[in-house]
């Protein structure tokens, strides 16, 4: 899975610099991790997991109705592991940017959401061993 996916680390750590709002979509798993990095009141930047959407129109449909508009949105697709996010300081980044933000809920967020990542590709891996919702596409009937 690590294997011949190009990946324009420069670009999306830059992104992750920027953005006012990152979608790092797992295909594996069908989830996406969503950082929005505004504020807006007593409300500060969120980080959380949801379901992939079909489109950038829909996942900006998805995201806080009371905050203002989104001025900039990249979606990232992920090819590689979970874990390569940590290994090549991806979260780092945006951990560190929403620490500078001064909200500490989303820092704390950040944990929790990696770690879940984590337990979903687990489980994915697992199935894919098992069978589990997968099947053969061609079989070696001699």
């Amino acid at each position: 899975m690590n294997g011949n996916f190009y990946l324009d680390l420069q670009e999306v750590m830059e992104s992750a610099d920027s953005a006012e709002v990152v979608s790092l979509f797992f295909t594996m798993f069908g989830k996406a991790v969503i950082i929005d990095t505004r504020s807006f009141g007593d409300q500060g930047p969120l980080v959380q997991i949801m379901p992939m959407v079909a489109s950038p129109r829909e996942r900006l449909r998805s995201l806080r109705p009371a905050f203002p508009r989104v001025n900039t949105l990249t979606v990232i697709p992920w090819p590689r592991y979970v874990n390569s996010l940590v290994t090549l300081g991806v979260w780092d980044r945006i951990v560190r940017r929403l620490a500078d933000s001064g909200h500490d809920e989303a820092v704390v967020d950040c944990a929790s959401v990696l770690d879940e990542l984590r337990r979903l590709e687990k489980a994915e891996l697992g199935a894919v061993v098992s069978g589990q919702n997968y099947y053969t596409v061609w079989s070696s009937n001699h």
